[in-house]
């Protein structure tokens, strides 16, 4: 007997469901690299904008900061948010992640910016 063979075309393996998958089964690592990146790139503009004192740098920090913390937080959080239909922990922890980005998180790069420039500058 002639038993069909279901095959995965290449589309569906490279298609978007694998891919959505995939984030959504590895969203805390995803959260936390970029969060790393984040920081990583907020500590590079500091050091562009004090030290090298390069505008040039200073620019492509700001962006890499903003492909990095914003967008990539927001994104996780809509991709799983439309997963589960519900706000979970995770949805949660992204929309406390963002206000404090807005509020609290301000003043305290603040305080990274002052210390950068004592750092840098002397």
């Amino acid at each position: 007997m002639n038993w069909p063979v279901r095959r995965r075309s290449a589309v569906s393996f490279l298609g978007s469901e694998w891919m959505y998958n995939v984030i959504i089964d590895n969203k805390w690592g995803i959260l936390i690299v970029f969060e790393i990146l984040a920081w990583s790139a907020t500590f590079f503009l500091l050091y562009a904008r004090y030290k090298m004192q390069s505008s040039f740098w200073f620019k492509i920090a700001s962006v890499l900061v903003v492909f990095t913390g914003v967008i990539p937080q927001v994104l996780l959080g809509v991709v799983n948010f439309a997963a589960t239909r519900e706000i979970d922990f995770f949805t949660l922890v992204i929309v406390l992640l963002i206000i404090y980005g807005l509020t609290i998180g301000k003043r305290h790069v603040q305080k990274l910016d002052s210390w950068a420039k004592k750092k840098f500058r002397s």
